[in-house]
């Protein structure tokens, strides 16, 4: 993709362009647990002016093996169409953590589908409202647009990871917290084993951000964790977590540290930790 779109904004140029008739604001915030509901309340309570809630679990293939199971090309344009989202438009997505849970994941879905016209809001909700910028709770109304997919997006199956366990044709990286990834905590969704896929490493995506104003670190810092978790980011590599939501934070971040070629388990931990026949492993990487 050469789209020179920067993958993050700044809040002060959000708030320069929010009246840009090319740019589509939507808040994408997602809570573990809890899901789309809690963060519909959250819009509802305050937004940023301009926003439209994007529900991740409706921008999705509907009868999937989960809520937000990957959309096909047709949801996918046929749902942001309906948002109010073209091929025109420069789309900013944020959320209350700086765009590790969700935005990053509308990020990579627009350029999955070959939209490179897509920001994440550098700190989010949390950045905008410690700056005492606008916040309203009008709905906005934004009249339906026409979207067409112009790439594929390439995504990993189970099936995949379960034979890259011997074949190790690509490097498997889990943005799950370390107690989740070693076994030592409970998944926050009932039903699931704890541990991790053989030969996974461990890069918990809150490592990224700062943990108090939700902004993404420097490209540098990006790089030394990656390195620190024993990826190469010269070599393929394939993001997972709890169910394919901050996997795409993990791809946001390999992004700003150069790397533009990440592919994602969609299925993630809720698809592999809740089938008996796959291997699970404990302990660290």
């Amino acid at each position: 993709m050469n789209d020179k779109t920067s993958a993050l904004v700044e809040t002060q140029w959000l708030a320069d362009h929010m009246d840009d008739p090319n740019v589509r604001i939507v808040d994408v915030s997602y809570f573990v647990p809890g899901g789309v509901e809690p963060a519909r309340k959250q819009y509802l309570e305050g937004h940023i002016p301009g926003a439209v809630f994007f529900d991740i679990n409706d921008v999705a293939e509907p009868g999937g093996s989960k809520e937000h199971t990957f959309p096909s090309a047709g949801v996918f344009a046929r749902k942001v169409g309906a948002l109010g989202i073209g091929n025109t438009h420069h789309v900013i997505a944020y959320d209350h953590l700086g765009g590790t849970c969700a935005a990053a994941r509308v990020w990579y879905m627009f350029r999955a589908f070959g939209h490179g016209r897509v920001s994440v809001l550098n700190g989010g909700r949390t950045k905008w409202t410690a700056e005492g910028r606008a916040m309203t709770q009008t709905v906005s109304s934004v009249p339906p647009a026409v979207f067409r997919v112009s790439a594929t997006p390439v995504l990993r199956a189970k099936k995949d990871m379960r034979a890259n366990i011997d074949a190790r044709s690509y490097q498997v990286l889990d943005a799950r917290g370390q107690g989740r990834f070693e076994g030592t905590e409970p998944e926050p969704r009932p039903g699931l084993r704890s541990g991790h896929i053989p030969g996974s490493r461990s890069l918990p995506f809150a490592q990224l951000i700062d943990a108090d104003t939700k902004v993404w670190k420097d490209p540098d810092f990006i790089r030394e964790r990656f390195a620190a978790a024993g990826i190469d980011l010269g070599a393929p590599l394939t993001t997972t977590c709890g169910s394919g939501v901050s996997a795409c934070a993990l791809a946001l971040g390999a992004h700003l540290a150069g790397k533009d070629d990440v592919a994602i388990y969609d299925g993630s931990w809720l698809d592999w930790g809740s089938d008996r026949d796959v291997p699970v492993v404990t302990g660290p990487a």
